[in-house]
């Protein structure tokens, strides 16, 4: 099979151009310690179309790293397109450091088909963050828009704006599949810090 080289996707950052997004810096990465915040990446799998997003918070305030929605080149067998999603996503975490992995559960497909699909992007995310020794958390569609929303029947356009307004976007992020990313992201970053809150307030009694 001929490689394939993943360059259909198009990352956005918060501090510089999109365009800019595709070479990977040499630069050392700051750690979680060093930034003094919890750096999560949060993953929306999907067949067509895999959204990922990057999120920094102190627990209080969000911060955009950088997001984006991976499809391979028209026409591609899905084989290629799992390559080109692989590639992409232990790219990204290799270059980001993520503290942590969050992906969205699969709980529905139209078809057995389309299951079995998903399900091999999901494990082609879990494999990108175990071997870069990254936790992996999962989280339902549910949890996500109950995180965000406050309401577990939310349309994908609420979520979409509730990521927006938390980073202080002046633009919806888009495509859906990226927002969502987001928003598994900031899902788990509240999650975690109020995990952290309890388990810091039961130490002091």
């Amino acid at each position: 099979m001929t490689r394939l080289r993943p360059a259909t996707y198009a990352a956005t950052k918060a501090s510089r151009p999109a365009a800019a997004a595709m070479p990977a810096p040499k630069a050392r990465i700051k750690s979680a310690a060093d930034r003094n915040s919890v750096r999560v990446i949060g993953v929306d799998p999907g067949s067509d179309s895999t959204g990922y997003g990057v999120v920094d918070s102190d627990g209080r305030h969000h911060k955009l790293v950088e997001y984006a929605a991976i499809r391979a080149p028209a026409r591609s067998t899905f084989a290629e397109r799992l390559f080109v999603i692989s590639d992409k996503l232990e790219e990204v975490v290799q270059r980001l450091r993520p503290d942590a992995c969050a992906v969205e559960e699969t709980f529905y497909a139209m078809n057995v088909k389309s299951a079995l699909k998903l399900g091999h992007v999901r494990g082609i995310a879990l494999v990108a963050a175990a071997r870069a020794g990254v936790p992996v958390f999962e989280y339902s569609p549910l949890e996500v828009k109950l995180a965000l929303v406050g309401y577990g029947r939310a349309e994908k356009q609420q979520v979409q704006e509730m990521v927006r307004l938390i980073l202080s976007l002046r633009e919806r992020p888009k495509p859906l599949d990226a927002s969502d990313a987001l928003g598994v992201a900031i899902c788990h970053i509240n999650t975690y810090y109020t995990r952290s809150r309890s388990v810091h307030t039961n130490q002091k009694r």
